[in-house]
């Protein structure tokens, strides 16, 4: 599979929780992380997941700009979405097969803090102003 953003060669990461095996797939360029449908909520509490996402957040969000991209599974066009929860956080899904992170973003998804909710308030100010 190739990385929706950057175009390079995607890897399996097979990572043991508690729960059973999960396999996502990282970008070998860019970091970013493929996780097909309920794969990035399954991780999100088990703390086997935390070293996923090895990427650099500052690269990340050079990607984050990256607009129409199509789905690593089917090509359709990926659809950017705000977390509801984590507002401030924007990725991008396919209502079939799944989500892709930019380097950095399922780390930011998977630990929610107070910095997250003062993110949140800007965001919703920024998106307000434009």
């Amino acid at each position: 599979m190739d990385c929706p953003k950057c175009n390079s060669e995607m890897q399996e990461l097979k990572i043991e929780t508690l729960h059973g095996k999960v396999v996502i797939d990282q970008c070998n360029s860019c970091k970013g992380l493929w996780f097909d449908n309920g794969e990035a909520e399954q991780l999100k509490g088990d703390w086997m997941a935390d070293f996923a996402d090895s990427g650099d957040r500052e690269v990340g969000k050079t990607y984050n700009t990256v607009r129409d991209i199509d789905c690593p599974r089917c090509g359709k066009a990926l659809v950017k979405l705000n977390d509801p929860k984590q507002t401030h956080l924007e990725y991008e899904a396919c209502e079939e097969h799944g989500v892709f992170m930019d380097a950095g973003e399922f780390t930011d998804f998977k630990h929610e803090t107070l910095m997250d909710v003062f993110r949140d308030a800007v965001a919703k100010i920024t998106r307000r102003q434009k």
